[in-house]
C-alpha cells in the first residue's frame, strides 16, 4: 500500500445508503455467490450498501433527478472493505478456480484482469466514496439495457464502446452524464463505476465490515 495511505476501522463518516435514499434498489453482488469469484467475499456481512456521508448526499441528488425521469438507482457495490480487495488479489494470483469465467471474464485469462484494470491491489471502493450502479425502469421494473452486465470484464463494458446498440449507448450516457453532473468521476473500463470527485478520505482505506450493525455501534 502507498506509504501515504492509512487503514482504519473508523466508520463514523459512513451511512447506510438505504437510510439516505429510501428508493434505492440493492443487489450487493459480493455478499452473494454470483460474482466473479463465485463465493461471498470477505467483509460482506450483510447485503447492504454503505457510503461516506458526502457520497451518499451526492447520490441522493442523482436519485432525485432519475426518479423525475422514471428511473430508480440500483446499486451492486459501494464501500468495499480492504480485506475484500486483498481476497480479490490473492484469488487472481494464486487461486486456480475459474468456475465463473464464462459469466464474468470469458475472453480473458485471470492474470489479465490486473493488466486491463478490472482488479486493482488498492480499490477506491475501500475509501468509501465509490459506487457501482445501474438504472431501473420504474414502469417495467427491469434494469435498463446497458449492453453488458455488471462486472463483465470486457471491452464491451467500456463506457465509450460503440459496438453496442444506440439505445444501449444512450442508456449508459444517461447514467454517466447524471453522475458527472452531480460530482462523480467515471472510469474508462466500466460503465457502472463512479467515484465522488471531492471524496472526503482520498488517502484512507477502511477495513470495517459491510454491516449496518457495525455502523450503529
Amino acid at each position: 500500500m502507498d506509504y501515504k495511505a492509512s487503514v482504519t476501522m473508523d466508520a463514523s463518516g459512513f451511512v447506510l445508503l438505504a437510510d439516505f435514499i429510501p428508493h434505492i434498489v440493492q443487489e450487493i453482488r459480493y455478499y452473494s455467490t454470483f460474482n466473479f469469484i463465485g463465493e461471498r467475499v470477505d467483509g460482506y456481512e450483510e447485503p447492504c450498501a454503505l457510503l461516506t456521508k458526502e457520497a451518499a448526499r451526492a447520490l441522493r441528488t442523482v436519485s432525485n433527478e432519475m426518479i423525475v425521469k422514471g428511473y430508480r438507482l440500483k446499486v451492486f457495490d459501494a464501500y468495499r472493505p480492504a480485506c475484500a480487495v486483498r481476497q480479490f488479489v490473492l484469488w487472481g494470483i494464486e487461486d486456480q478456480d475459474i468456475r465463473m469465467k464464462p459469466w464474468f471474464y470469458p475472453a480473458l485469462e485471470k492474470t489479465a484482469l490486473f493488466a486491463e484494470g478490472y482488479i486493482a491491489s488498492r480499490s477506491g471502493h475501500s475509501r468509501g466514496s465509490t459506487v457501482d450502479l445501474t438504472l431501473l425502469d420504474m414502469k417495467t421494473g427491469k434494469e435498463l439495457d446497458m449492453g453488458s452486465p455488471f462486472d463483465l470484464f470486457s471491452e464491451v463494458s467500456h463506457p465509450d464502446y460503440r459496438g453496442v446498440t444506440e439505445e444501449q449507448y444512450e442508456n449508459r450516457m444517461l447514467l454517466r452524464n447524471c453522475m458527472i453532473r452531480n460530482g462523480f468521476i467515471p472510469i474508462d473500463c466500466e460503465w457502472w463505476h463512479f467515484t465522488l470527485k471531492d471524496e472526503p478520505y482520498p488517502e484512507t482505506y477502511f477495513e470495517f465490515p459491510v454491516s449496518s450493525a457495525y455502523l450503529r455501534r
